[in-house]
């Protein structure tokens, strides 16, 4: 049965098409950029785009008529979303969905992984999950991720004097790791978690230094109030989150976008580790081959620094 009462105003929020942050194509990355607006969509509209991120493949195969009476809409919710998602109308939705699908049966990935965990299911069947939805995040943030941001944010770390890094609880291990990769390669990096120790250190930086804040939904205030008071000392702020319209994503000079999928026991903060971490680590390369000389030989002196305490080849550990 169609809903006819969820197209009214106050059944739904109407979102245009320049209220979704998109960074790709209109042909690319449609599941990518679904995932990525549903924050923004409310009523109707995310009803739709969780049936379609629900079984992908049925989506493309259904007429505009069967998509509303699934997701208990209406054609004309369809028709809009199909716009708040950058197409012109369902067919190029359909297209851009089917060829996304299709590819991802081509290079072996699983996509209706929507699947809850169960109680009783083998390892080997959890494990198969896991593998899935990390695999379609770390496609979905390549597809979101503009590398003109990390080029930027390269440049601005490669020059910094000082990088402050801002998280709480799992951000902050993801800043951990990062802080420690920068400092392998003699950038002077730390990572903070805690709001007092965190903006005492941000209001001793200035123009040129740089603050990278880590937040997947954006809005951990602790985090915020972090990257704020450096940003009011003239450093060039960073911001790597899930959701490009996000109050952090707002406040930052360069925004690094990365995607999650769900899982049980997985919720979106947790599965957007290993695809942060990914985000990381092109910027920590990036730094790195900008830096080339002074970082290649910072490595080599901190690899000998610890090299006498690796166990001796054929001693017990």
């Amino acid at each position: 049965m169609v809903d006819h009462e969820v197209d009214t105003a106050a059944g739904t929020a109407v979102v245009d098409a320049d209220v979704i942050d998109r960074r790709s194509s209109a042909s690319d990355g449609v599941l990518a950029r679904v995932r990525n607006g549903l924050g923004e969509l409310t009523g109707a509209l995310r009803r739709v785009a969780e049936h379609v991120l629900s079984d992908p493949e049925a989506a493309a195969r259904s007429t505009i008529v069967e998509l509303a009476e699934r997701s208990g809409t209406s054609p004309a919710t369809i028709t809009r979303f199909c716009r708040a998602m950058g197409f012109e109308g369902y067919a190029d939705l359909r297209l851009g969905i089917a060829s996304e699908t299709g590819r991802a049966r081509s290079a072996g990935w699983t996509v209706d992984i929507g699947r809850e965990i169960q109680p009783s299911d083998p390892l080997g069947r959890v494990l198969d999950q896991i593998m899935a939805a990390d695999t379609r995040a770390m496609h979905d943030t390549a597809t979101l991720l503009d590398l003109t941001e990390v080029e930027r944010a390269a440049v601005a770390i490669a020059g910094a004097s000082r990088v402050n890094i801002f998280g709480a609880s799992g951000s902050a291990l993801v800043g951990e790791e990062m802080q420690f990769s920068l400092h392998r390669i003699g950038v002077a990096a730390w990572a903070w978690n805690d709001v007092h120790e965190g903006l005492a250190s941000a209001a001793l930086l200035r123009s040129g230094d740089v603050a990278l804040g880590i937040s997947h939904t954006g809005q951990t205030r602790e985090t915020i109030e972090m990257l704020a008071e450096a940003g009011s000392r003239g450093a060039t702020t960073l911001a790597l989150t899930g959701f490009p319209r996000s109050p952090l994503a707002e406040l930052a000079d360069i925004v690094l976008l990365t995607a999650s999928q769900a899982t049980t026991f997985r919720p979106d903060a947790l599965s957007a580790r290993h695809p942060q971490l990914v985000v990381l680590d092109l910027l920590y390369i990036a730094v790195a081959q900008r830096t080339h000389d002074r970082a290649h030989a910072a490595f080599r002196r901190t690899a000998q620094a610890v090299d006498g305490h690796k166990a001796a080849k054929g001693v017990p550990s």
